[in-house]
């Protein structure tokens, strides 16, 4: 991270600097570097986040307004102030887009979680009894294919949740078992624009279309394979204690997911047929939860009816004390539930990289990182770089700078974005929230033991995708 920002800085002081800018330059005033400063101590706050326990959109927040206040501060006192209102707003219908794009997704895992549907997944695999090496496998194998539908990191809380429970304790087992499903979730989630922020981020842009994410399965696939198979000869061979686990679907579970499922295809068939936006689709989507969550309601006491007299015939005393618990579905308690705190941050962080990229700082990284080096070698370092800087700024700074670049270039950076926040614990939404939940378990040291290995499947998938995809890059 400070590398790249005193990168910024030198090269704020050459030539090109000039050239890169807009009718105002001050890319090497006082203004800017305080603009980059400011940036700096942010992000600082945001990756000390889980030693301070400082919530990591309050620092993003509070950058955003005084990057983009000393912006106007400038323009206005040179008569240019129209530029400055413009350029923020632009940035912001940039934000209101995805934002609202999240929300609606965010909504319905927070339905289908409500509904019970992930407790009913993990009450199945623990009643299987599968033994240690089983588990490890079958938690980074469902990871991989459930993260490019539910995202990274609900899919991840969801297969720690079943590690621990299983586990019971085994501290060995369940921190090796964490770093096999955040680099499972962060892979799996690089090849679908709905199993990342930035794969939605560059499907947004019309960077990239819908389908052609799918030519990066199998690089991703091997790059979490690759560290997986050296993990799984470590895997302890043993069983873990008996452990039985009901749980019963809440009435709808399932029609919400197909729901769920119809509003993803909804917004990929207005964006590919008709070129609207996929916000769209995912917001007519919400519609259709807005609807059957009344009909939930209303149907509500008919079917309470219906399951009691059941429930007295069989004489199941359990079923009854659980239905007189039940409460109507109610949609607005799930947007009330999303993630508003990964929310904020990423407006935070969008504006931020904004206004650093008005100013011209961005422009001078890009002719930096992709004229005097090269596409590949500059994305590869981006990925790598998003081990520490989170994900979202670096493929919002790249989208920013849109720089001339290959189908297969554009594909590399989505990938390299995706599986390098694998390399660390704090590069990924995934990692992070696991530290949290696995808190004794699985830290920063325990992940950065296998980095080796992961390096070793983030150069495997880079190297496949050159391979495999080598006629997208003329």
């Amino acid at each position: 991270m400070h590398w790249s920002i005193a990168v910024l800085i030198l090269l704020s002081f050459s030539p090109q600097a000039l050239a890169l800018s807009n009718d105002l330059d001050i890319t090497a005033t006082a203004t800017g570097f305080a603009c980059i400063a400011i940036f700096v101590v942010a992000y600082v706050l945001v990756m000390l986040e889980e030693k301070i326990h400082l919530r990591k959109s309050k620092p993003v927040l509070v950058a955003a307004g005084l990057i983009w206040t000393l912006i106007a501060w400038q323009y206005t006192n040179a008569g240019l102030h129209e530029q400055s209102t413009d350029a923020f707003r632009h940035a912001l219908l940039e934000f209101a887009e995805l934002m609202l794009f999240l929300l609606v997704a965010m909504t319905y895992i927070n339905a289908l979680e409500e509904r019970r549907l992930f407790d009913g997944l993990r009450a199945w695999m623990v009643e299987r009894g599968f033994s240690y090496k089983q588990l490890f496998w079958l938690s980074g194998v469902l990871a991989f294919f459930i993260s490019p539908v539910a995202d990274n990191l609900t899919t991840a809380l969801l297969l720690c949740a079943v590690v621990m429970k299983v586990a019971d304790g085994d501290a060995k087992f369940i921190a090796m078992s964490c770093v096999n499903i955040v680099v499972a979730a962060n892979a799996g989630g690089a090849f679908s624009p709905f199993g990342d922020i930035t794969t939605l981020m560059v499907w947004q842009a019309n960077v990239v279309a819908f389908t052609e994410f799918f030519v990066l399965f199998l690089p991703a696939l091997v790059s979490y394979l690759v560290p997986a198979l050296f993990m799984s000869l470590f895997v302890p061979d043993k069983r873990p204690g008996n452990i039985s686990e009901s749980v019963e679907l809440k009435r709808g579970a399932l029609r919400i997911l197909f729901l769920f499922l119809l509003t993803i295809a909804t917004a990929v068939v207005l964006k590919t047929l008709f070129h609207l936006p996929p916000v769209l689709g995912m917001m007519m989507g919400l519609g259709y939860l807005q609807f059957f969550g009344y009909f939930l309601r209303v149907t509500l006491p008919g079917s309470l009816a219906r399951k009691k007299a059941l429930a007295e015939r069989e004489g199941d005393m359990d079923k009854l004390s659980r239905l007189g618990t039940v409460v109507p579905f109610d949609v607005f308690n799930r947007v009330a539930r999303a993630e508003w705190d990964t929310l904020l941050f990423f407006y935070g962080v969008v504006m931020c990289v904004g206004g650093l990229g008005f100013i011209g700082y961005l422009a001078i990284m890009s002719d930096f990182l992709y004229n005097d080096w090269n596409a590949t070698a500059a994305n590869v370092v981006l990925g790598l770089m998003s081990a520490v800087i989170d994900n979202i700024p670096v493929m919002y700074a790249v989208l920013t700078m849109m720089p001339e670049m290959s189908h297969g270039q554009w594909l590399l950076i989505t990938l390299t974005a995706g599986i390098g926040g694998s390399l660390l614990s704090i590069g990924s939404a995934a990692g992070v929230a696991l530290m949290g939940q696995a808190r004794q378990y699985y830290t920063f040291a325990s992940h950065l033991k296998w980095a080796p290995v992961i390096l070793l499947g983030y150069g495997a998938g880079v190297i496949l995708h050159l391979y495999l995809n080598s006629h997208l890059f003329v």
